[in-house]
């Protein structure tokens, strides 16, 4: 039986869109902050040689280059003001929440409510800061030691490098904050989402251009677009996925008044790691590919010219690993973010209790047991997302990043967007109701 809530959200009229006025100020306010960001990924880094950086780039776009190039809506390729894009406040925000299980403080901050929310935000930005000064000096110094990228190489082009691409950091990361705050949908995810969906209009007209000129047959981009297809249909079915437990709660007596048992159900997400595992282990692999690709020209040792061979896309040792890191995350992740003991316990405080199962530590291995299991099955539909276009581009040569990273970001962005702006048109509806309630109550 659906609620009264899923039963007006599955009769919404988006052309209620053109009365609710905040909404629609929340989404130009987005749609203006994105517009903003795109531009500043076309802001080039001063002192750098554009002919020369597009040569490099195009000897390794293939490793973790091009992985951050997709995240950065083509930053990177251009070596903009936002080349780092919000990678390090999303590091950040990583490294703080692992953080959080093992150091006593931070837990008790997160338990205090929403003052202990904002000092865990704190942290989080001091964390940026100091990432984003380590990535953005690797970068100045990699710039310059790699020939003649760079015009005027010297402790000024460093300084200066480090510090705009730190303000480009820090100024998405407050951008990011603003469209959170004031726009619909996450501000961070949204980002990242602009970047990938930049760069797809370039990516298909490349494709069907190699289709038309017979690198690639006909065939081959319609199973592509098929695949994605049928790819997104699995990532909003496999997100959307839970597994219910039955929560009982006993009749109570207060005071005078006895309330009447009740009955909720404990949803778990069926990929409760969401895209953490597949960009953990894309980066930890595109690492070492990416240093052997820069090393190729100027020979390098024997073994990182071994790693370009070995784990490059679609080679058998590049697959296995990828696989198993993804599983390893999902797990690893999995248990960081949901502490079954812990939700056991506020069971029993609020007096729920699984039927069959006894409140307590039996409650809390039955929990874990149910999560590990449907963990498995994420992680496995994680691996299956990810690991087929890496197939198809160790197949054919594609003329852009295809990764089921990308894919997942952009379907569960999508999917967040739509559910938020959902919200406030459900919100508006009701608004409605209750305004002529009022005046029918009035006119009585």
């Amino acid at each position: 039986m659906a609620s009264a809530a899923e039963q007006l959200a599955s009769s919404l009229n988006f052309g209620a869109l053109a009365k609710a006025e905040e909404l629609k100020k929340r989404i130009f306010f987005t749609l203006g902050a994105l517009l903003v960001y795109r531009l500043g990924t076309y802001i080039p880094l001063p002192g750098i040689d554009p002919e020369a950086l597009r040569a490099s780039f195009a000897n390794a776009q293939q490793g973790i280059l091009g992985l951050f190039n997709m995240f950065s809506g083509g930053a990177v390729s251009r070596m903009a003001i936002f080349a780092l894009n919000i990678m390090p406040y999303i590091s950040a925000s990583i490294i703080i929440q692992l953080l959080t299980t093992v150091s006593p403080k931070l837990e008790a901050l997160k338990k205090e409510g929403e003052s202990g929310r904002r000092q865990i935000n704190q942290y989080t930005r001091y964390l940026t800061v100091v990432l984003a000064l380590f990535q953005s000096w690797g970068i100045a110094v990699g710039l310059q030691g790699s020939g003649n990228l760079v015009q005027f190489p010297g402790p000024f082009f460093v300084i200066s490098t480090v510090i705009t691409l730190t303000g480009g950091t820090l100024f998405l990361m407050w951008l990011g904050e603003q469209i959170t705050s004031r726009g619909i949908g996450n501000g961070t995810s949204l980002i990242i989402f602009a970047g990938i969906v930049a760069e797809l209009p370039a990516a298909i007209f490349g494709t069907l251009e190699l289709g038309r000129q017979g690198a690639i047959s006909t065939l081959f981009i319609l199973f592509v677009m098929v695949m994605v297809v049928g790819l997104i249909a699995l990532i909003v079915f496999m997100e959307r996925a839970q597994r219910r437990l039955l929560i009982n709660y006993p009749r109570r007596q207060v005071g005078n008044k006895v309330y009447e048992g009740q009955t909720s159900f404990l949803p778990l997400k069926l990929n409760t790691a969401g895209v953490i595992p597949p960009i953990f282990a894309s980066s930890l692999l595109l690492l070492p590919a990416t240093m052997a690709s820069f090393q190729a020209q100027g020979g390098g040792p024997e073994w990182l010219q071994a790693v370009n061979v070995y784990l490059g896309h679609g080679r058998p040792l590049f697959m296995i690993l990828y696989a198993a890191m993804i599983i390893f995350f999902a797990f690893f992740y999995t248990a960081i973010v949901f502490n079954p003991t812990e939700t056991a316990d506020n069971l029993k405080k609020q007096g729920g209790f699984i039927p069959g199962i006894r409140p307590g530590e039996r409650t809390a291995t039955h929990i874990d047991y149910v999560l590990t299991r449907i963990t498995l099955v994420g992680a496995l539909y994680l691996t299956f997302v990810c690991l087929l276009p890496e197939f198809l581009i160790s197949y054919a040569a594609l003329p852009f990043y295809l990764g089921g990273t990308s894919i997942l970001i952009v379907v569960s962005v999508t999917m967040d967007t739509v559910a938020q702006v959902q919200g406030y048109l459900i919100a508006h509806q009701y608004e409605g109701l209750i305004k002529k309630a009022k005046l029918r109550g009035s006119k009585r």
